[in-house]
């Protein structure tokens, strides 16, 4: 790995800690509620950061969520920019990680599967 992808996860994973905490503690958004940053990319040149995230408890649907995560992405990103000591903060740009939900459905099918044949007579 070089230095300089080193240094981007390096900030990739201290964008995370840091955005978990201020998501939990300050943001006031009701549509947030408990959101897990599940990633962070960061683009090469730090101009911009993809956090993902998955709501924490069905209390609003994902894409209203991130609707409230974007309002809130102003403040977050002079936080950040604080927290990190960054000069530039980066643009945040919050999506919403499907992935665990796809690897819950397909748990769900294969269990489906499984029982299916244990039922069926040899």
């Amino acid at each position: 790995m070089s230095a300089k992808s080193q240094r981007l996860a390096r900030i990739e994973g201290e964008m995370q800690r840091v955005l978990s905490t201020l998501i939990s503690r300050e943001v006031r958004d009701p549509r947030v509620g408990n959101v897990t940053i599940t990633a962070v990319n960061v683009a090469p040149d730090l101009s911009t950061a993809r956090i993902f995230f998955v709501p924490f408890g069905a209390q609003h649907a994902p894409d209203e969520v991130g609707e409230g995560l974007g309002r809130a992405a102003g403040f977050l990103r002079g936080e950040l920019g604080r927290a990190l000591q960054l000069r530039h903060a980066p643009r945040l740009e919050f999506v919403y990680d499907a992935q665990i939900e796809h690897a819950d459905k397909l748990t769900r099918l294969i269990d489906g599967a499984v029982k299916s044949d244990q039922h069926k007579p040899d």
